[in-house]
């Protein structure tokens, strides 16, 4: 076995990305503090053609050398905007008819391994700060929780493990029901 070269990997360029039909996935970043965490978001989201990212709060904004440094360039080819309030965008998004979920440990969430996406369904994905998790008020807001399943000592993912968690799930599963 030999590992491709990146000119074997046959990747899309910018435009050809900001071209290509997206998985029905938005992201919410509810007041992350990590420059590097923000950066891995937009490069998971580029991996998974993720339709937008939105920044809210204390979550810093494009361009920045540390937020640049894990994206590897995926800032330019995904849609991001920043909107101070999580609350407002997540009620924007409701009345688009997006399904929001969070994505915390909270009293009757659904594990994420027992999550169905539906087809022709938009959903917003909700994750939380480092320590504070998503606010209350953006959990009180949500369609659904879900919550990653753990079973060792410690209570939580990184931030940016939690999302491409959750993006690879959902992203295979939605896969799985077009074939």
């Amino acid at each position: 076995m030999r590992k491709l070269r990146n000119s074997e990997l046959e990747r899309l360029d910018v435009q050809e990305f900001k071209a290509s039909e997206k998985t029905p996935i938005i992201i919410v970043l509810d007041n992350i503090r990590s420059l590097n965490n923000i950066g891995s978001v937009f490069r998971t989201s580029d991996a998974f053609l993720i339709k937008k990212i939105y920044l809210c709060g204390i979550t810093a904004t494009p361009p920045h050398n540390d937020i640049r440094k894990t994206a590897l360039g995926s800032t330019e080819s995904v849609d991001w905007e920043y909107c101070e309030s999580s609350l407002e965008i997540v009620k924007k998004l409701k009345t688009e008819s997006v399904h929001i979920c969070s994505i915390e440990q909270a009293e009757n969430a659904t594990m994420l391994s027992d999550f169905i996406p539906q087809p022709n369904t938009k959903y917003a994905f909700v994750f939380g700060n480092e320590v504070k998790g998503v606010q209350q008020s953006v959990v009180n807001e949500s369609d659904i929780v879900l919550e990653i399943p753990q079973y060792g000592t410690k209570h939580s993912l990184n931030i940016s493990v939690s999302a491409g968690v959750v993006i690879w799930d959902v992203f295979s599963k939605l896969k799985s029901k077009i074939k």
